[in-house]
């Protein structure tokens, strides 16, 4: 006599236990995906910055300037003035950038996401 094959195959309680944990990293890349693009956006425009020629030459308030122009351009809101550090290295700059975003995450707990990036601004600009 034949005995019949075995089934293969998930069952619906397990097809639902990966679905929710699939759904929760996916409710969290929601949360998470905006303020890494804004990091993302404050990154290009400290490296822009820094490729302009001759942007050692500028004042502190000139250059913290110059970058606030460049993060209104990149939609960056969660960077203040008081999260920008402009000091002199040599005849170069250094233009630190930190801050850190809170933001809900469900009910009463939320997320708190630090950065922190650095840029040297040389006389002739880098590329």
């Amino acid at each position: 006599m034949r005995r019949p094959n075995n089934q293969s195959g998930i069952t619906l309680i397990g097809f639902l236990l990966i679905l929710m944990v699939l759904g929760f990293f996916a409710f969290l890349g929601m949360r998470l995906f905006p303020v890494y693009i804004e990091y993302y956006g404050l990154r290009q425009a400290m490296k822009a910055l820094a490729a302009e020629p001759g942007v050692a030459t500028k004042t502190p308030e000139q250059i913290r300037s110059s970058l606030d122009t460049k993060l209104d351009f990149s939609y960056v809101t969660n960077v203040k003035k008081n999260n920008v550090r402009v000091t002199r290295q040599g005849g170069n700059y250094l233009l630190n950038v930190r801050y850190e975003v809170r933001g809900p995450l469900v009910y009463n707990l939320e997320y708190i996401a630090t950065f922190d990036h650095t840029e040297t601004l040389t006389r002739g600009g880098s590329l």
